[in-house]
């Protein structure tokens, strides 16, 4: 038995006590989950639901934008949600709409912004701004996110790079499905997305992250729907993904844990 099973089934049984102590029965808990921490959660979820006795039921989109499964778009047509966990700004959106409620923001992790190829093919130069620069150049295609990371390459990091009005034509937004898909099945030739997105692909090569004087981190935080029918319940499952004995599964999908001292509910 490894060392993380062993902290995430100690955890299961804190979890327990508190259900028992809170009076809180089997509960049905939605959750509205964006791409990045997804490979984390679904690590995390089963030892969450097994401890608890809940019932986790997820709809997944972007933290941003107008695609149909798109968070924001999905609460604006009424569909019910008791946890979202989404880009920094994207919770702050609904926060400042009324939509999640302030006080139960948690920051779960960091997550930073990488490249891929169609498997088997070149891995170009990326690691410094101008071996960036002259392989966005040099490209055929490329491929970014609708959301968070995307919306970054496409009105900052080109600017940047002085290579918007030539990346620009050849760069497609990728609605609804993750980017390193398309690129995989060669509809672009490389591609941009959170790293924690990207690993889980099959039929990509991962390149590695932006330069650091280019990166953008992204935190990705969980909140409470200030109309949610099982509060409590949502409590318990934020705690439990912001805990010390869920960072190896968060730092496996890609991601990096907050440190201890974030914001908690």
């Amino acid at each position: 038995m490894t060392f993380a099973t062993i902290a995430v089934r100690s955890l299961g049984l804190l979890l327990v006590g508190l259900s028992l102590l809170t009076g809180a029965g089997a509960a049905e808990i939605r959750v509205m989950n964006s791409g990045g921490f997804t490979a984390a959660y679904r690590e995390l979820l089963p030892a969450f639901e097994r401890a608890t006795g809940h019932r986790v039921v997820t709809a997944w989109g972007a933290s941003m934008g107008n695609a149909p499964d798109a968070i924001p778009v999905r609460l604006a047509r009424g569909e019910p949600a008791d946890v979202v966990i989404l880009a920094e700004s994207g919770l702050v959106n609904l926060i400042n709409q009324g939509r999640v409620a302030a006080p139960s923001r948690v920051d779960l992790a960091r997550s930073s912004i990488g490249m891929v190829v169609r498997a088997g093919q070149p891995r170009p130069d990326i690691s410094t701004a101008e071996a960036l620069r002259k392989t966005l150049v040099a490209a055929r295609s490329i491929a970014y996110s609708a959301s968070a990371s995307g919306v970054y390459i496409s009105t900052e990091l080109y600017q940047r790079l002085g290579i918007a009005e030539i990346a620009g034509p050849k760069s497609q937004r990728i609605l609804s499905e993750r980017v390193g898909t398309v690129v995989a099945r060669g509809d672009a030739e490389i591609g941009f997305q959170q790293i924690s997105e990207l690993l889980p692909i099959q039929g990509v090569d991962y390149v590695g992250p932006l330069p650091a004087e280019l990166q953008r981190v992204t935190i990705f935080s969980a909140g409470i729907l200030t109309d949610a029918r099982e509060p409590v319940a949502a409590q318990e499952l934020i705690r439990f993904l912001a805990s010390p004995e869920a960072e190896n599964a968060v730092r496996r999908s890609g991601l990096e844990p907050m440190a201890a001292g974030g914001r908690q509910p």
